[in-house]
């Protein structure tokens, strides 16, 4: 077999076309190492080793080596101990058994009088450290830190770092060696120790409140290297041990933070830093952004906070797109404790939203937005509608809801909020989410005096574009609603508006929409809704004719819901006593919350207000997923069906503006009707017999239905929990139910969680059926017999006679 040097293996190797050529190197001289290690050739060890870590670089097992790294630390010599600690920190790590072996080696070598195997030890310590070792060599490592020699006692701190990440017990044990460290005046000794102590207080509150005593000795050691003069042992570009700057700085931080008295006492220093600092290169950069950050962080000064924010303004006009990105990011932080001083970069801001790099184009975005308010609404809103129209897609979403919910929290009028939010819908209204919609419609519903200069402003932007789908819908909602107040005109400065329309010429747009082709089955709905509104605003025969053939046409459409929209508003043409009043307009709809993503989804009304969710009573986790609820909904759909509040639907529809039209959709759950709730414990009229729903572990539920006297078509159901079984208590009873989505169901709160045998509690609920459809009702019972023992069962019930429903 070939034996190779340590230079001439790095040849062979280098020399090597193909992977495969490498391999077989690699192999041939790994088995030539094994068995130089078998036959315990000392003289070849060093060098075997050598060329082990080498291969072990290159990403090759090496792992028999270890025992003969353990062989090398054990040597006389210094080279062999080098090469087998950085074996030892290669090879090894803390969660194997044969690192047990280099305690004893350690040791010894920490009690050496060459400071540099002294130096091997300690950093093999501070890599590699296992608890078990961090414990036994923890006195040796102290001891080390008094060290009289300045290499030792900085090998030291960062050994002892590790010491008490491993062990957190041990911290208490260096406090006293620790403070001694801050007073050294070897820079090295002096930086080790700063990052030593942050760790410290980083862990453990106890430290915090001992070193805050040693802010004036932290803030004397950060004068001097300020008003230090030309030192060429520590300069860097100009800057006196940056280094350590930055390390004071960030301890000055955790030190000041909460506490008036440390902060007062930094106050000065970091002024004085922040106007010295040189910040034409990096160095002074990163020293002034770390003096930034302590300002932010500790109780400082009003004024010191404004020159702090004034930095990091000038950092924005940095070339540098880190330093840039790091202004923004701390901004985007700041704001929120002190607006006003960043208003005065806004102009900067707002220039990095042109910036190539799209990174600094996402935190300048989130900053403009952070920064709107009353005053500076308009402007900013300009600006931002400016780079809407220009912005990735992947900002769009985003930005559509903030613009709009800064329109609407700050809108200096209606007029302006309506403007601001059709601006949005022409810019990017294929990224409007349905919320933003759905609220928009409100606002016209709600703002009545301006009913006519919205509706045709949307008339004119949907004769120039019906591209955006949010603009589609939007338009198309307010045309059929307020289509005869489109017709009569009005007086507005405004070149968008159409002055004069005609009833041919809505119809024509809205034949145009379909037939147009970004059509898709909910504009049909749309349109096919707005349209048969529209005959209940229009006088003309012929154009209600006309609508009436294209109703009848989409009556055979092969999409089942328009099919049936279409087909439903034919029949309405055979009963003109009732049109005109089903087709009057719209109330306002309700508020949406869902802009808040992080607010509760669990809102549906099913029994327990706590915890009910339709998702539970499918039998699915709702853990991790988000529900899609409304804040007035207290009625569940037919899951035999369709889970609808299960998990979002990704459509771009807005399932909002499809319940103002009345057409059915499949992904949100239904608003209950707004009747008189019955008070929990009234007694039915017209009592029926009782049914059992469930009967299991002693555990007993029955049904006592009764016609509601109020309301014909209203069933109320007594639930009555029994606990039949002997010595076993009912606890943290659940109760849910769902109907078929013909019917409603409202649910009371049930007498009791809790019951004691022989007892029983009671829950009301209330079922509206208008079609008088069987009433099957699909249950869900969750229960406790005893602590370790919990029931969670799904049933079906469906024995309720016909002249019950």
């Amino acid at each position: 077999m070939p034996y190779y040097r340590l230079k001439d293996l790095i040849k062979a190797i280098r020399a090597c076309k193909t992977a495969a050529d490498e391999r077989a190197v690699i192999q041939k001289e790994s088995a030539t190492i094994r068995t130089s290690f078998k036959e315990e050739n000392n003289d070849a060890r060093h060098a075997n080793v050598a060329k082990l870590l080498y291969i072990h670089m290159l990403g090759y097992p090496a792992h028999f080596g270890q025992i003969e790294c353990l062989k090398l630390v054990a040597s006389n010599r210094f080279a062999d101990k080098r090469l087998g600690y950085l074996g030892i920190m290669l090879l090894l790590d803390e969660n194997q058994e044969v690192l047990t072996l280099v305690t004893n080696s350690l040791k010894n070598d920490m009690n050496h009088s060459n400071m540099y195997i002294v130096g091997l030890a300690l950093c093999t310590l501070g890599n590699i450290s296992s608890p078990e070792m961090a414990r036994d060599l923890c006195a040796e490592v102290e001891k080390l830190l008094g060290s009289t020699n300045t290499y030792i006692r900085k090998k030291a701190a960062l050994c002892a770092m590790r010491i008490i990440r491993k062990v957190p017990d041990l911290q208490e044990n260096f406090f006293s060696r620790a403070k001694s460290l801050l007073n050294d005046r070897n820079h090295g000794v002096l930086l080790t120790g700063t990052t030593f102590i942050t760790e410290l207080c980083h862990q453990n509150s106890e430290a915090l409140e001992t070193f805050r005593k040693a802010v004036p000795l932290l803030v004397r050691h950060m004068k001097s290297l300020v008003t230090a003069g030309y030192s060429p042992e520590h300069d860097v570009t100009g800057v006196t041990d940056p280094f350590l700057q930055v390390k004071i700085l960030r301890l000055l931080r955790i030190l000041g933070k909460g506490d008036s008295e440390a902060s007062e006492a930094m106050n000065d220093i970091l002024a004085q830093v922040a106007t010295n600092t040189e910040s034409a290169k990096n160095v002074g950069n990163s020293i002034l952004y770390e003096t930034v950050q302590t300002i932010m962080e500790i109780q400082s000064e009003p004024g010191l906070r404004v020159l702090a924010i004034n930095i990091l303004g000038k950092f924005l006009t940095n070339r540098d797109n880190n330093i840039r990105y790091v202004a923004l990011t701390t901004l985007n932080k700041t704001v929120s404790i002190d607006a006003n001083p960043v208003q005065r970069h806004r102009n900067i801001i707002l220039d990095c939203l042109r910036d190539g790099d799209i990174s600094i184009r996402r935190r300048a975005l989130e900053l403009a937005f952070a920064l709107i308010n009353e005053s500076n609404v308009r402007v900013l809103t300009r600006e931002l509608l400016a780079f809407l129209e220009v912005a990735d897609n992947e900002f769009k979403q985003g930005m559509t809801t903030k613009i709009c919910l800064a329109a609407d929290r700050f809108a200096p009028n209606k007029r302006w909020h309506i403007d601001t939010v059709l601006r949005v819908l022409k810019l990017a209204g294929n990224y409007v989410r349905e919320e933003i919609l759905s609220n928009f419609i409100r606002l016209i519903v709600l703002t009545t005096d301006l009913n006519a200069y919205t509706v045709q402003k949307l008339y004119a932007a949907l004769k120039t574009d019906i591209s955006q789908e949010s603009l589609t819908l939007a338009g198309v909602w307010v045309i059929g609603e307020y289509g005869d107040i489109l017709l009569k005109g009005g007086s507005f400065e405004e070149e968008e508006i159409v002055r004069e329309v005609t009833e041919s010429d809505v119809v024509d747009l809205m034949e145009s929409i379909l037939a147009g082709p970004y059509a898709n089955q909910v504009t049909r709905g749309f349109v096919l809704t707005a349209l048969m509104k529209l005959t209940a605003r229009f006088t003309n025969s012929v154009v209600i004719q006309r609508i009436q053939a294209n109703l009848e046409r989409f009556s055979t459409s092969i999409e089942v819901e328009i099919q049936q929209r279409a087909v439903e508003y034919n029949n309405l043409f055979k009963v003109e006593s009732i049109r005109p009043a089903i087709l009057e307009r719209m109330p306002a709809p309700e508020v949406k919350d869902e802009t808040n993503t992080n607010r509760p989804t669990d809102d549906v009304a099913v029994g327990n207000s706590e915890t009910g969710t339709l998702l539970d009573l499918a039998g699915l986790s709702n853990s991790g997923k988000a529900v899609e609820t409304k804040n007035t909904v207290d009625i569940l759909e037919d899951i035999f069906g369709n889970v609808a509040t299960a998990v979002p639907t990704t459509s771009s529809k807005k399932d909002d503006i499809m319940s103002l039209f009345d057409i059915p959709n499949n992904t949100t759950t239904t608003a209950t009707s707004n009747k008189a709730t019955t008070v929990l414990g009234a007694k039915p009229a017209n009592p029926l017999d009782s049914y059992t729903a469930y009967d299991e572990n002693g555990f007993k539920i029955t049904l006592d239905p009764s016609k509601d006297a109020s309301s014909p078509n209203v069933l109320n159901i007594m639930v009555t929990f029994h606990n039949v079984a002997v010595g076993s208590q009912i606890q943290n009873l659940l109760f849910q139910a769902a109907v078929h989505k013909t019917q409603k169901l409202q649910m009371q709160t049930p007498s009791s969680t809790n019951i004691a045998p022989g007892s029983t509690a009671t829950q009301l609920i209330r079922v509206a059926n208008p079609q008088k459809t069987n009433v099957r009702l699909k249950l869900r019972i969750v229960y406790q017999t005893s602590p370790d023992t919990k029931i969670d069962e799904i049933t079906e019930f469906s024995g309720f006679p016909q002249e019950v429903w």
